[in-house]
Order: C-alpha cells, then structure tokens, then sequence
C-alpha cells in the first residue's frame, strides 16, 4: 500500500535515522560514566542482556505499531488500544519537555565549537580553565538564548525538508561523519600518557572503587537500575521516535533486522564514545594532579568542564580536536532532537489528515520550534540553577525537593524519570494482555521470516513489564532520592 505521508528513500536511510536519533548526549556522557562507576564489564554485562530482552522487543514493538496504524504516536495507540489510547499522550509529552532542554545542550555544542574554531583559526591568548568558560557562559543568559534558538534555527531547516528530504538527508551525512570523528578522537585519547586508568575505570569490576573514583561499590539492585535506565533512554524508547519512523516505513522492510541494527549500532556508538571520552579525561586529571574523586566523568561537566580542559593542554592541536570533538556532539544532538520535533510536527500533521486537510509541514514544524524555544528559554536562563530563577517545588528560596536544583533537572524528572517508564510500561501492557502479542507479529511478519514469535511474546508478556516497572522505581527513587535501595 503506498504511504502518502510521505515515506523513507531507502532502507538505510531510515536506519541512519533510526541510530541517529537513538544516539544522543547521554550515549557520551551518560553510558561510560554509569559503566565505571556501576562496575565495569558487570554493568556491561547487564545492559547487554536488558537491551536484547527488553529494549529489542520494546523496538520492535514501536517500529511495528508505526508501521501497521500509518499514524503517529497518538494515533497509534488510539487505533490499537481501547483500554490505554491515552497513552500517546505520554509519548507527545515527553519529547516535547525534553526539547526544552536539549535544545539549551545543544546551543552550548555551538558555543563552544564556535569557541575551539575561533582558537584554531585565529589563535590568540590562552584559553581559560573550563570551568571558568562554563561558569561564564551559563551567566551569559543571552548568549545562551541566541545559541538555544541557532540549535532549534538548524532543526527547523531539517524538519522542513520531510522524512526522506529532510531528516534522511542529514543523516546519510551526519552518521558517518560522527563515526569518522568518533575514531579520531579514540585515536587521540588512547595516546594521552595516563589514558589505561581511564579504560580500566569502564572496564574493570571494582576498580573505580579501587583507584578511589567512587567510594564504595554499589549494589546488584543500583547496578540493574543504572543499566536499565540508560538502555531504555539511549534507545529513544518510548519517547514516539520509532513509531514515528515506522509510520514512515515500507511494509517490505524486515522489521527484526532493523531492530536489531538500531540496538547493536547505539550500543557500540556509546561504547565507542567511553573509550573517546573518559581516558582522555583521566589523563588529564592525573597530569594535573586532580584527586580521582574530584575527576567529573559524567553529566554536563564532563563536556563543557572536563574535556575542554583536556583540549586545552594539547597545546596548538588542542582546537583541532576540540573542534571536531564538539562537532560529533553537535550532530549527537541534532540527529536526536530532529526525531523528537517530528514527534510532535507529525501529530499535527496527521490530525489534519484525519479532518480531510493537508497539513502544512512548512507551518506545521515552525510553530513547534517556536513552542519549544519558548519553554527552552526559561531552561537556558536559568543556567543550570546558576542565574536565580524560581524552579517549581522552591519555598521561600530554599528546595522541598532535591530533584529541584533547576530547570533542566525538572524538566528531566517530569519526562524521562516518569512519562518514559511509564509509557513503555503501560504499552508492554497493552500489546501483551489486550491486544495480544499475536497483533503485533502479524506486522512484524511482513517483509521478515525470522521465527519470533515465542521471544516475542514472553518478553512482552513477562520479562518487558517488570522490567519497566523496575526501571520506573529506580527513576523515581533516584530524582526523588527516597534511597529504597
């Protein structure tokens, strides 16, 4: 049947979209950091099976609700599901709040590419400490706001494009590029004298207690929860990105080979990206003299702080990875955040199609990114809690929540510590006890003759729902420091 939404050129393309939007800032900060301190290979070993029993399943079951209703998220789940239609809701919610502060990362990629370009080029005085350039640029609300909205200026012309026009085009190009730029920076980290006890804080059990990163090793439970917590948002699950794009896909397209691509792919990119990030940042905090404890290897920090340092020591070659460093993460970003804005544009979109009108992708995509900039501009002022801004849950100046330190934090609970888990919590749900798993296999059959459906349907039964719900205690005990365990 042909798609008049409009559909992907190829099949790579779609996947080059796929992985881009799987592949994010948390894969370069969130990913090695959680490795190291949660045990090493333990936790790899653990986030290696959660991603083949429960993130695999749960891509597949988007991909294949995209592909079999030809709508969007909400439309989706309101064709499917009498019981939980609501459920799209979560999934419309949640990328739009995360915008809110993507976008703000993001225009701090630009900043400080901008910053290692303008070195490179022009050379000059010594650059400052990272610290200090982070400090002064948070308090620069302006600054902060114009990079936010140059971000969101670079998506808009994305978007604009479409499926295959648009948002294809850029990662036929964007994919590679990071890869290329990812193996460089690799290459250059490794060579930094001190760069094995960065490896070795990812890769060895114990040791980032050990070498005195961390101060005592963490539970099984607190490992389980840090592992499952980073596969479910590195895979851009339940979030709408991969119903969307398989709103977008050809029923001929095997759907259990391309689940499979996304999840090896967005593992390996974060993988890769550890070994890029934290032995650089090592090595730097050992020439200097730093404490390991004091080392920051995960969040913000570790990109804007850390690694700026790092560049800083190299000396001439310094802006020359700093630039291509802050590229990769550039396009990290925006091959993620392009799928979270075709989220929202493709909901208004289909709404018009159902009132028998054609939306205006054009118009439809502009009043997103305006939507967005408005609730990222709140983010971008406040500066990471830095500038004094009122954050919901503040009495009289002082926090009743810890998870309140600032907006971006707020926003960070309300989307992926509650919508995310909660979504794919309550889908697992609905394809496993009230649609059946057999609905969704009979999608997942076309264009694929991989037997399936027994995996299929004890995961999604079983295995998908305590783990979602496992998750979800963790994300709420963790932004709400309740210490459960």
């Amino acid at each position: 049947m042909k798609n008049e939404r409009g559909s992907w050129g190829s099949n790579i393309g779609f996947l080059m979209a796929a992985i881009g939007s799987a592949v994010g800032l948390g894969n370069i900060w969130g990913f090695p950091y959680k490795m190291g301190k949660s045990g090493g290979f333990t936790f790899l070993l653990i986030y290696l099976l959660l991603a083949v029993f429960v993130g695999f399943v749960i891509m597949m079951g988007e991909l294949s609700m995209g592909r079999k209703t030809r709508q969007g998220v909400v439309g989706a789940y309101h064709s499917l599901s009498k019981r939980f239609p609501w459920v799209g809701w979560l999934a419309i919610f949640a990328p739009f709040i995360i915008m809110s502060f993507y976008a703000v990362l993001g225009g701090y990629c630009i900043d400080y590419m901008a910053l290692n370009l303008s070195n490179l080029a022009f050379g000059g005085a010594e650059l400052t400490s990272g610290a200090d350039l982070f400090s002064a640029m948070l308090a620069n609300q302006f600054g902060s706001v114009a990079f936010t909205l140059l971000f969101l200026l670079i998506c808009y012309a994305i978007n604009r494009g479409g499926i295959s026009g648009g948002i294809e085009k850029f990662n036929n190009v964007g994919m590679p590029a990071l890869f290329v730029m990812l193996v460089i920076i690799i290459i250059r980290s490794l060579t930094l004298p001190g760069a094995a006890e960065g490896l070795k804080f990812m890769l060895v059990p114990g040791y980032a207690v050990k070498a005195g990163f961390i101060a005592s090793s963490p539970g099984l439970v607190t490992v389980l929860s840090a592992a499952g917590g980073q596969m479910f948002f590195s895979l851009s699950l339940a979030m709408g990105a991969m119903i969307t794009y398989g709103s977008y896909l050809d029923k001929k397209e095997n759907l259990v080979k391309n689940s499979a691509v996304i999840v090896v792919a967005d593992t390996l990119v974060a993988f890769m990206a550890g070994i890029a990030v934290i032995p650089a940042a090592v090595s730097n905090g050992i020439r200097n003299g730093v404490e390991m404890s004091q080392i920051k290897l995960g969040g913000p920090s570790l990109l804007f702080i850390t690694l700026q340092d790092v560049f800083r020591e190299m000396g001439a070659a310094g802006p020359l990875f700093g630039v291509i460093f802050y590229l990769l993460v550039l396009i990290a970003a925006i091959s993620s955040a392009i799928s979270l804005v075709e989220v929202v544009s493709t909901f208004f979109l289909d709404r018009a199609a159902r009132k028998g009108r054609e939306g205006n992708r054009h118009k439809v995509v502009f009043w997103v990114c305006v939507a967005i900039m408005i609730e990222a501009t709140i983010v971008a002022l406040d500066g990471l809690g830095s500038n004094g801004l009122w954050v919901p849950g503040q009495a009289g100046g002082a926090n009743i929540r810890p998870w309140n330190d600032c907006w971006l934090d707020f926003m960070d609970m309300m989307s992926e510590g509650v919508a995310m888990p909660l979504g794919s919590l309550l889908m697992s749900l609905m394809i496993g006890w009230e649609i059946k798993p057999k609905t969704l296999l009979n999608e997942i059959h076309h264009g694929s003759a991989s037997n399936i459906d027994r995996f299929f349907s004890i995961c999604i039964r079983f295995i998908v729902p305590l783990a979602m719900a496992f998750i979800l205690l963790g994300q709420i005990n963790d932004f709400f420091s309740l210490n459960l365990f």
